[in-house]
Parts: C-alpha cells; structure tokens; sequence
C-alpha cells in the first residue's frame, strides 16, 4: 500500500471525525483495499460490520451505541439502553434497544444485538434528543420520554423497571413530574402511571 494512500485515507478519517462507515470512505475516494490494509496493520479499527474507526484516537465512551448509530442513522435509542443511559435504571443492557417507524425494514447487525420496537407517528419523533459521541450523532429519548416508553412496554421490559425509573426520575430530581406526564399522554400511559405518580410525589 503506498504511503501517500495510506496517509491520504486516514487524513480523510481525522476530517471525518476518526468514524466512517465503508460507504462513506468509499465516496471519499478511498480504495476498500486501502480501508482493509489500515485494518489489519492496526491503524483503524472494526467497530461493527462496515465501520472503521481511528485505532489511536481514545477508548469509545459507549461503542455499541456509536456502531448502531453508524449503521442505522434513523434510529432512535429506546427504553432499557435509553433508562441506563439516562441513569434511571439498574438493569444492564445486553443488546441495543431502538425505536423504529412500523414501516421500517428490521436492521441486521453482526455487532451490536439489537432489540427493536415500532414506534409510529408522534410517539417516535417526540423526546428525541441527540448527543454527539466519538463524532457520530445518537439518538435517545430523553428521561421524561423513556419513563413514559417504560411503563408503555412495561409488559415486555417488566412493571419494576418502569416503576425503578419513575420513581428514580422524580425523587431524584433528573425530571419535572409534568413533563413525564406530558410523554405519558403523547404515549397514552397516563391512567396506566397515575397510581405510580401519585405514589411517588
């Protein structure tokens, strides 16, 4: 691999913010054989299928996030990965769970698992915030939406981690008891959470 390749190819990654995805490099002009030579002598590494990432730069705060923004753009982070972001939950994440629109082809990713859930209308696009992390922009619900999102799915996460995040969010301060109820009426869990509200404040 000549030099100035070499040197061009990751030149093009530091302007880029140290993370492209193949399909990105390849506009930029850099050659997959290029992009596979940095790989393997260790100047970039695999975050996920179809992502590279500057070996040198520091250790990734959360890489599965970064590797399932990366590779799906359109989601947003959702429920037990969006409370443990949040710090609103103890349970620890073994996959990424997304919110997605129903129409939505399912994303198949060899790195990170994922767990996705159809959000439509409204209950998708409301509470979105974003975060850059390593240069790549994450989606996650913000803590007054993702408590509302738990007790929505409550059956499918579990009543206690719904009722752990509420009673987290509102006692320790992180959210105004309004605007969890807000998101509980965007997300039509309000009679469901009143009894746990009441309870709480």
């Amino acid at each position: 691999m000549p030099a100035t390749a070499a040197q061009a190819a990751l030149g093009r990654f530091r302007q880029g913010g140290g993370l492209l995805r193949t399909s990105q490099a390849l506009k930029l002009g850099i050659h997959p054989r290029t992009l596979y030579q940095l790989r393997d002598t260790g100047r970039l590494a695999q975050v996920s299928r179809g992502v590279f990432r500057l070996a040198d730069l520091p250790p990734m705060a959360d890489p599965d996030l970064v590797a399932v923004a990366a590779r799906v753009p359109r989601a947003v982070v959702c429920l037990i990965s969006a409370l443990h972001f949040h710090g609103l939950t103890l349970e620890i994440p073994h996959e990424v769970s997304i919110a997605l629109p129903p129409a939505t082809k399912s994303p198949k990713l060899d790195y990170p698992p994922l767990r996705v859930f159809r959000f439509a209308g409204v209950s998708f696009t409301a509470g979105v915030e974003i975060h850059q992390m390593d240069g790549v922009p994450v989606k996650i619900y913000n803590p007054a939406k993702s408590v509302a999102d738990a007790f929505r799915f409550r059956n499918r996460i579990g009543l206690d981690v719904a009722i752990h995040a509420l009673r987290t969010a509102v006692t320790e301060r992180r959210v105004k008891p309004a605007e969890i109820v807000r998101f509980a009426r965007i997300c039509r869990v309000e009679r469901a959470m009143r009894p746990y509200m009441e309870s709480v404040l």
